[in-house]
């Protein structure tokens, strides 16, 4: 499954971006989806996450309630909402697919989960 994010940008504080990621294949219904980021000197960290179902979302506690993770199956895509932009927030974002294997927190939270990553989308929040 190759993943294509986009829709990064520059935004002032306290501004919205949204962020989108298109498979090229449909068996990506069929995957937990995630976003991670990874701002410079830092390592990659979990975001958001949602199973296949579109269950019970996961969200990093420095997101919640300000990000908002959905998908749509029927266009292979996954979304981040971001609201509330923090220059904290600043970072490459990564979309990440992995087989329904589990459903617990535990199970999204690690990257190595993950076995299809897009390339990256910048988002820089300026203050």
């Amino acid at each position: 499954v190759q993943l294509q994010a986009s829709g990064g940008g520059l935004v002032q504080a306290g501004g919205s971006l949204s962020l989108s990621c298109a498979a090229s294949e449909r068996t990506f219904s069929r995957y937990a989806k995630a976003w991670f980021r990874q701002a410079p000197w830092k390592e990659r960290e979990f975001v958001a996450a949602i199973p296949w179902s579109g269950g019970r979302v996961y969200y990093a506690p420095s997101v919640k309630g300000r990000f908002t993770i959905s998908r749509d199956n029927a266009k292979n895509t996954v979304y981040l909402q971001m609201n509330s932009l923090k220059p904290e927030d600043t970072a490459a974002y990564y979309c990440a697919a992995a087989p329904q294997r589990a459903d617990y927190s535990g199970y999204y939270y690690y990257s190595t989960t993950y076995h299809h990553w897009g390339q990256g989308t910048l988002v820089t929040v300026s203050s």
